[in-house]
């Protein structure tokens, strides 16, 4: 291999006739026919309304189609050829509908804040601006190659001013909202909803409320008014309604990155998703999104799209939404709150354990231990040889800060420590010690647990190693003894050992009757309720960076935040000297983030009015910067309207593009971009996110779409083979030879007289971290970019991951020279096709195609509808040879429009050279005449025995008597029988014939 299939070879096209289609004839029409369409605008889409609407004041096409591909972010390592997969053929899809006569908005902009152009700034010094720039400038140029078809007027980019302007806008929007859960939901006409209810409110509604003395003050105001309140003491009030609000919590702080991470950010093994580098608990103060007001609605509106049932259910279970109870343990004066979705086995409860960031851990560790309950002596297991409960819990702490979240999950080692508290089992009364271990996560529930050993794997696990009872309160339906102190059940059954003397008695309950019983006993005792829980926590919105867009808010002297006013915005990044947060070891958990942002001092203080009534006064900005996600959770609303100064989109136009069409749709249509093409690796960030923000910009009267995106479609990925050296490194792919079966590399940065190793193949993803990735610029100086086109839409279907081996490329442009040869006499330059007459059996093949890539198109089923294409092309290659006559033009002119979607520089110029003035991207597509797609005969394969021993061909009207007959008349069928009557013979009309012999 490796040649064959990573190394790029020419098309010797230079050695053959004058007008041959090659690499160099390809890269001349290319690149005429992509100035061509940008000279005439040939893919702008006009709007309703504003700067870019129709100049003609033509009226708009019924039909329309936005097409989105998912936000790419400008690498400075350029692309490799499985980057434009998607854009390919989201590109093909536009240009079809194109041509069918809708208006197709279709475009391309950049995701570029983010940590590679910073951490290459911290490395250089040079300005991540300046990285930024120039990796757009080299990814415009390499896709300007491939002849996307992309509205060039709305291209954006998140750092360009004119963009997070509006990005600081929504946050904005977003901080000045509260959610209210009794409110009626909004309906896309911007009326109410008669069922739904919870929407999204202006918070200046709130505080009137509070003001009129409609909503009461919180406890600690009673006795006062709204008026009698500072402005800190009003904000009090406010932020815990806020969408947006500042908290101090638990972070995902990582040190080797200089920043914050939201959960998602950070992968099972508790590092950092980018970089991988270790990820630490510590509590700090920062922005949060209170994303979690919406979980519902995020769950159930997934309903209402047409995406993958895989990418549905990731969501599902990353929101994570548990039936259940909320249940309160007594501990003395206070109580320590679980949920668990199995009230039924609250009797088993034998003991409590709480996250070490619990809050009441330090209350409940006191200076002494205390005596067992019936007496006698703590088990050592249980104090871990400390003097005390305090001394215990702080070094237990100190440790489990250490381990990341998947390593305190697992507990291997299941460590922990008695608190020296007990708590009370409300539904039997008894004392159960409180514990405190690293496998319950404050970020997930209430961060504590009551743990039921009995039926609870790592529960028993615990158990067993603390020496903690163990009582069997679920046992099989079928009446089966289990010893639940060898080891957990966990399945479903009925309750045993669970009735109390004050009217709960569970036993003999299956588990649902059994919950219902006990959550209705709870909420009669005060001590617990039934309630809905969610694994979902709120956005973590703030990274201690310096590229990313600066927060639109000011603090003032006694550390309240103000929003800054519209006409202040857009907040500019400053200057900075460089661009380190601070200087630590990337493994020290006890290093203190600081912001690049912090040295810019002059920014940093500012004198400001912001229009409420108080004149000048001094405030400090913020220091961090938004997570790179901000950008791209509303990027499809900008494409919408890239030039509109004043609003963030014109409600006009974006009705237009993505409001709900329910007469389409049905009925229940949320709205939104119409296809949306990008990896699944997706599927939670960067979804949930914008979800999440159009949501909130829906409730606000800001949009008429419900949802983003309508139809969220996965592409595959382009795999390649990788090679690896003993080591396990890898080594560049395209240098290893292939040689009896075994595969070597040898070093060229090494000189003269390095020694050749061999390499191990895999396979794997392409790019750079295998050194395996190709350029397609190599592609299209070889072959031309339309040859790329075809090949990789040709490859696989599109949502399944496909081989890339650069040897089969010149397939695709074979196949090329062939639709050339149709049409251009390859000596003169010619046009060769004639005014003929086609016969029938022409244009039954050439309605077959049409028919079938139509189909295929509207499908997104390209590498089948290229598959029709090449049969048609070598059909009449067979039927009109180069040496004679060429093809009827009412036959060629309608495969060079069905090209055009995947070829369309070649098929432009074979438009152009067939007499056509103007350019075939609008039309029109050919249409199949269903007279020639009857079929006047039908071929059968005849199997017997499992195996096809013949063939026959009967008229298509055929019935099964006939077909049967006329299969049993044949010949070999006949010598295959030896002459015997079958036993049965099936006709499967139209497709096949069993017979049984």
């Amino acid at each position: 291999m490796s040649s064959s299939d990573q190394t790029v070879t020419g098309d010797q096209s230079e050695t053959g006739p004058a007008y041959r289609y090659g690499a160099a004839l390809a890269g001349q029409i290319e690149s005429r026919w992509q100035a061509e369409w940008a000279e005439r605008g040939t893919f702008e889409a006009p709007n309703p309304v504003g700067p870019l609407a129709a100049t003609d004041g033509a009226e708009l096409p019924a039909d329309k189609l936005f097409v989105q591909d998912m936000f790419p972010y400008p690498s400075g390592s350029g692309l490799h050829v499985g980057h434009p997969l998607g854009y390919i053929a989201t590109d093909v899809f536009a240009r079809y509908n194109r041509m069918l006569g809708t208006n197709v908005l279709h475009t391309l902009g950049y995701d570029a804040f983010g940590l590679p152009a910073e951490q290459y700034a911290v490395q250089t010094g040079q300005h991540p601006r300046v990285t930024t720039e120039a990796n757009i400038a080299n990814m415009e140029r390499q896709l300007g190659r491939l002849g996307l078809g992309h509205d060039r007027r709305r291209v954006v980019a998140t750092t360009d001013t004119d963009f997070y302007r509006w990005t600081q806008w929504i946050f904005l929007q977003i901080h000045g909202a509260w959610y209210d859960p009794e409110a009626p939901a909004r309906t896309t006409d911007g009326g109410e909803h008669p069922t739904r209810t919870g929407r999204a409110r202006p918070i200046a509604e709130l505080r009137q409320q509070f003001a009129s003395g409609d909503r009461p003050l919180p406890a600690e105001f009673v006795g006062r008014t709204w008026a009698d309140l500072t402005p800190g003491e009003q904000e009090t009030v406010l932020e815990p309604h806020r969408l947006v609000y500042l908290s101090n919590s638990m972070v995902n702080w990582c040190p080797g990155l200089g920043t914050v991470l939201a959960n998602e950010e950070v992968t099972a093994e508790g590092r950092s998703e980018r970089g991988n580098f270790p990820v630490f608990r510590k509590n700090l103060r920062q922005w949060m999104m209170r994303i979690t007001t919406y979980s519902d609605r995020l769950i159930d509106d997934l309903d209402r799209l047409d995406w993958t049932e895989k990418v549905k259910s990731m969501q599902r279970n990353w929101i994570g939404r548990s039936h259940g109870a909320r249940v309160r343990f007594a501990v003395g004066a206070e109580s320590i709150e679980v949920f668990t979705t199995r009230p039924d086995t609250l009797f088993g409860a034998t003991y409590m354990v709480l996250s070490p960031e619990h809050p009441l851990v330090d209350e409940l560790a006191g200076p002494f231990w205390p005596e067992l309950p019936g007496g006698g002596e703590l088990d050592p297991r249980w104090t871990g040889g400390h003097s005390s409960p305090a001394t215990a819990v702080k070094e237990y702490r100190r440790q489990a800060a250490q381990k990341s979240d998947l390593e305190r999950q697992e507990n291997k080692d299941k460590t922990g420590v008695f608190t020296g508290a007990y708590a009370v089992n409300p539904v039997n009364g008894q004392q159960i010690p409180v514990f405190v271990a690293d496998y319950v996560l404050m970020g997930y529930g209430t961060g504590a647990i009551m743990a039921v050993p009995a039926h609870d794997g790592r529960d028993h696990e615990f158990a067993t190693a603390f020496g903690l009872p163990i009582t069997q309160v679920v046992a099989p339906a079928d009446g089966s003894v289990l010893d639940v102190r060898a080891e957990a059940y966990a399945g479903d059954g009925v309750a045993v050992n669970s009735t109390n003397s004050e009217g709960l008695s569970l036993d003999g309950l299956g588990v649902d009757e059994a919950k219902t019983a006990t959550i209705d006993w709870l909420e009669g005792q005060g001590t617990g309720e039934g309630t809905v829980q969610y694994k979902l926590r709120d956005w973590l919105f703030a990274r201690q960076r310096y590229w990313g867009e600066p927060f639109p808010v000011v603090y003032d002297s006694d550390g309240v935040p103000h929003a800054l006013p519209d006409d202040m915005l857009p907040v500019e990044l400053p200057e900075v000297e460089d661009y380190q947060p601070v200087s630590f070891d990337p493994d020290d958990a006890d290093s203190v983030p600081s912001p690049p942002l912090a040295k810019a001092t002059d920014w940093m203080t500012v004198e400001l009015d912001l229009g409420d009534g108080l004149g000048k006064r001094t405030f400090t900005r913020d220091a961090n910067v938004m997570p790179q996600w901000a950008g791209s959770s509303w990027y499809q609303l900008r494409y919408i309207d890239p030039t509109n100064s004043e609003q963030l989109c014109a409600l006009e136009n974006e009705r237009y593009w993505t409001g709900p069409r329910p007469e389409i749709h049905g009925p229940d249509d949320p709205g939104g971009v119409d296809l949306y093409v990008g990896g699944v690796e997706h599927a939670v960030l960067h979804l949930l996110y914008s979800r999440f923000w159009h949501k909130v910009l829906f409730d606000l009267g800001h949009v008429t779409s419900e949802e983003p995106y309508r139809r969220l479609y996965n592409q595959g990925y382009i795999q390649a083979f990788a090679y690896t050296d003993s080591r396990g490194v890898y080594v560049p792919a395209d240098e290893v030879v292939e040689r009896d079966g075994k595969y070597f590399w040898t070093d060229s940065s090494a000189g003269a007289g390095a020694a050749e190793i061999e390499v191990t193949q895999e396979y794997g993803k392409m790019g750079k971290s295998l050194k395996n990735s190709v350029s397609p610029d190599e592609i299209c100086d070889a072959y031309g970019a339309d040859t790329l086109r075809v090949y990789e839409m040709s490859m696989g279907p599109l949502d399944t991951s496909r081989p890339w081996a650069t040897k089969d490329v010149v397939g695709a442009h074979r196949f090329l020279q062939r639709l050339w040869r149709v049409v251009v006499d390859e000596s003169t330059g010619e046009v060769r096709v004639t005014d003929a007459e086609p016969s029938e059996d022409v244009l039954k093949a050439l309605h077959k195609a049409i028919a079938g890539v139509r189909d295929d198109f509207g499908g997104l089923r390209d590498n089948t509808a290229i598959a029709k294409l090449i049969e048609y092309v070598n059909f009449l290659t067979k039927t009109y040879p180069t040496e004679g006559p060429g093809a009827p033009r009412s036959v060629v002119e309608p495969l060079v429009l069905m090209a055009a979607p995947v070829a369309p520089h070649l098929a432009e110029e074979l438009w152009a050279k067939l007499g056509h003035d103007g350019s075939l991207a609008h039309g029109p597509f050919p249409e199949a005449d269903e007279s020639y797609l009857v079929e006047d005969s039908v071929e059968y394969p005849v199997q017997i025995k499992g195996k096809v021993r013949s063939r026959i061909t009967v008229p298509a009207d055929a019935s099964p008597a006939d077909v049967e007959a006329a299969a049993l008349a044949d010949a070999k069928v006949q010598e295959h029988l030896g002459g015997a009557a079958p036993k049965k013979v099936i006709v499967v009309p139209g497709k096949m014939i069993n017979i049984v012999p």
